[in-house]
């Protein structure tokens, strides 16, 4: 088409030619041009022609300025053809417009996104309004065909149709038949004798068809091939065969095209291992400190990836001496004698660099304050390759960003600064709920929570939940300020009221009013630990219900049932996890202690221990452990944990698949009317007896996290198949209800799915009990909005 349009606009050069020149020699002679006609204009205004017409009125003009001005107009791309003529001293400028495109219609893509699709042919100039050119349509028909044989799908099929309407305008009409991926039916290694066929295709990702119709790794694709190949070439290079070649590679289609053959023909070579290690160039860091970082050492096979990472770690340490821009090459030599390879780092330091400015982007609700006093890396200082991760990664423990991501772009005109520039993707931090219904057992009931761990972007933890119905009200608000001070001292507060009829909701058999305030503060000793202490005061008014276990109202009569609780809290948490919601690496734990202290009403502790810990499989599985342990008594003249304070088991974030605090002893027979105590005549036996919890509480969890197979790459979308287990005990000598035993630990397993949503995590899980007692509340399907687990 191209060569088409050369040829015609020489051919309309030749014509003007002949229009000039007709008249006999004097017509060969230039002329001055009074004035410019244009014809045959039907859409494009005039001014269009006289932009890209090289003459003016009044120009002198020869014949090979008419000539130029037919190529100008022609290259302009908005004319089919052109002819210039002479009438007198006038120009005449005669032309045939292109078609405008007045629609484009694109069908049957799927695996190329019609977006993207449409984009690409915005780009090349094929898009509503613009000047319709069969060439470039032709062009991107042909590109359209090779992308999908490069997937594999030599079938396809890429039609085009120009329909011509009024007013020179073309509807333009792709109508694409994507046919089918071909499947591989073998792929063949060939000149391989050290590692058999079935070892190498282990490293591929493409795999020939099986009896398993499902999946993609069979189907074919330039692209993925392409990486196989990388694959195959460093599986070699990792172990010794550094002269490993591959000769060729074939792809062969079967006539029907709906399965190809794959040959590859390699040369193994020999084995080689590491010689010498040694290391050059300007040494800005003593060798002494470099010397540990090579973690490929003589003797050894030799392996590329091993060379790889030595020269990562390399570059690393000379950045945390502010070396950004450090560059460090390996440089093997080959020994054929003796069949070895010396190994030479040779290090590129450049210059040292410092930070000129630390910047954000993304953050529309946090204040730049927020992010700033996560920063290790301050601004003035030589850049630290260490410490611009590290503050990262605790912009990333914040829990308020989805994702971060540090960049050290160079200050243009200078050599030795860069700008640190941090970008975050904010995501939901918070939670909203709200509930109003009606039941026979508690009448009306309203409930509303807001709970936001990034209050109006300040980064401070605010609380407010409120519930009310017949037989409950209970309010609760805190506020946490992890900044209470510059060096990172934190401070939070909770008051809370409660006013609860357990009696009427088949949880225990008593009621436990409760009203109360605490402070707690933080201390960081470390990067990644705090120590946190607080105080507090509890008011616990308890009121038993019909039925009450004989433990539980021995205790009454003995203690009373009005409690003044003054407690102390203390806790070290520890924590490496990379995110604050939803992590996948990392480990946390923390261990505390609360006292009720001398001068309460009754004395008592409870130490806890919980822990959980991520396992990277691979970079889209892993597997994470939990664990909970807590333990309860009273001390000083108070032998026991008061039951108000017991642990209890069961639900989301403890054993799934059972009811929440349903797990443990029950008040089972034990339990008897208020009178029953004056006149054992009138004893009852509870139908349903509740469960009381207990001083001892051990759980632990597996989970086996996986891609989401409807978002495999999202951050806010986690699926995961787990098995819990759990149990509470009573181990006080004066209870004796249900001592420790391993035998009565409850277990579960299913398959959950946690989602961020735009009001908070939102959890459902679907379990079913391994080894299920009789007595015990299950639950098939449960979820939660507000926590995730």
């Amino acid at each position: 088409m191209i060569i088409g349009g050369v040829l015609r606009a020489w051919s309309c050069c030749f014509i003007v030619s002949l229009l000039l020149f007709a008249g006999g020699a004097s017509a060969n002679e230039p002329f001055r041009v009074s004035d410019i006609r244009v014809e045959g204009l039907q859409r494009l205004p005039v001014e269009r022609v006289y932009a890209a017409l090289p003459i003016q009125s009044g120009d002198l003009v020869s014949t090979r300025d008419v000539a130029e001005a037919v190529r100008r107009l022609y290259g302009s791309g908005d004319f089919e053809d052109v002819q210039i003529g002479r009438d007198g001293d006038q120009l005449v400028v005669v032309v045939s417009e292109r078609p405008s495109i007045s629609s484009l219609e694109i069908k049957g893509n799927k695996s190329i996104d019609e977006d993207n699709l449409r984009k690409g042919l915005r780009d090349a100039g094929l898009a509503e309004g613009e000047v319709f050119r069969r060439s470039t349509l032709e062009a991107i028909t042909g590109e359209l065909q090779r992308q999908y044989v490069a997937q594999g799908r030599y079938d396809a099929q890429v039609d085009t149709e120009a329909v011509p309407l009024p007013r020179n305008r073309v509807a333009l009409h792709i109508n694409i038949y994507e046919g089918s991926p071909a499947s591989i039916r073998d792929i063949n290694i060939v000149g391989n004798t050290v590692f058999s066929d079935d070892e190498l295709r282990g490293a591929f990702e493409l795999r020939p068809r099986g009896w398993w119709p499902f999946g993609s790794k069979h189907r074919y694709s330039r692209e993925r091939l392409s990486g196989d190949l990388e694959r195959l070439r460093s599986y070699y290079l990792d172990r010794g065969y550094i002269n490993f070649s591959m000769e060729s590679t074939q792809v062969a289609v079967t006539p029907d095209r709906s399965q190809v053959y794959i040959t590859i023909n390699v040369d193994e070579g020999k084995r080689y291992r590491v010689g010498e290690v040694k290391l050059a160039g300007d040494l800005v860091v003593d060798e002494e400190d470099l010397r540990p970082l090579l973690v490929i050492r003589p003797g050894e096979v030799f392996s590329q990836q091993m060379a790889t990472q030595t020269g990562e770690l390399l570059t690393r340490r000379l950045g945390n001496e502010g070396y950004t821009f450090a560059q460090v090459n390996d440089f093997p030599e080959v020994n054929e004698d003796d069949e070895t390879v010396d190994i030479t780092f040779y290090v590129d330091p450049g210059r040292k660099v410092y930070v000129r400015r630390v910047n954000f982007s993304g953050n529309i609700k946090t204040q730049d304050e927020v992010l700033r006093r996560e920063l290790r890396q301050f601004e003035g200082a030589p850049a630290n390759t260490a410490l611009i991760d590290l503050s990262r990664e605790r912009l990333q423990r914040l829990g308020y960003f989805a994702l971060v991501e540090a960049d050290t772009p160079r200050v243009v005109g200078a050599e030795d600064l860069v700008d640190v520039n941090y970008t975050v993707e904010e995501q939901p931090s918070g939670s909203i709920g709200a509930n109003v219904g009606y039941s026979e057992a508690s009448g009306f009931i309203f409930g509303a929570s807001i709970s936001q761990n990034n209050f109006m972007g300040t980064g401070n933890r605010v609380s407010f939940a409120l519930s009310r119905s017949d037989i409950r009200d209970s309010y609760s608000f805190s506020h946490f300020n992890p900044y209470y001070t510059l060096d990172g001292v934190s401070r939070g507060f909770s008051l809370y009221y409660s006013k609860i009829d357990f009696s009427e909701v088949d949880v225990a058999s008593y009621a436990a009013d409760r009203i109360g305030a605490s402070v707690n503060y933080g201390y960081p000793i470390s990067e990644y630990s705090r120590l946190d202490f607080g105080f507090g005061y509890d008011n616990v008014d308890i009121t038993v219900g019909d039925f009450v276990a004989v433990d539980i109202y021995r205790f009454l009569e003995s203690e009373g049932n009005r409690f003044n609780l003054y407690k102390g809290n203390i806790s070290l948490r520890t924590s490496t996890l990379n995110r604050g919601i939803m992590p996948d690496r990392g480990w946390s734990q923390t261990v505390g202690l609360e006292v009720a202290v001398p001068g309460s009403d009754y004395t008592f502790y409870k130490l806890s221990w919980d822990g959980e810990r991520y396992f990277p499989i691979s970079r889209r599985w892993t597997l994470r452990t939990r664990a909970d342990v807590g333990y309860g008594d009273g001390y000083g003249d108070n032998q026991a944990l008061p039951f108000f304070e017991n642990y209890y088991s069961g639900g989301i974030g403890s054993v799934r698949g059972y009811e929440s605090r349903s797990l443990g002893p029950r008040s089972d027979a034990l339990t008897y009317v208020d009178i029953c105590n004056q006149n054992p005549a009138n004893c009852t036996r509870d139908p349903d007896p509740d469960p009381l919890g207990g001083n001892l509480l051990v759980e632990g969890s597996l989970e086996l996290i996986f891609p989401t197979p409807f978002a495999p790459e999202s951050r806010n979308v986690r699926t995961f198949f787990f098995v819990d287990g759990g149990q509470v005990f009573q181990t006080e000598t004066i209870n004796n209800m249900y001592e420790f035993d391993a035998g009565e630990i409850r277990y579960a397993t299913g398959i959950g799915l946690t989602w961020l949503t735009a009001i908070g995590p939102l959890s459902f899980n679907f379990a079913r009990p391994l080894n299920r007692q009789s007595g015990d509340d299950t639950e098939f399907f449960q979820f939660s909005l507000g926590q995730v687990f």
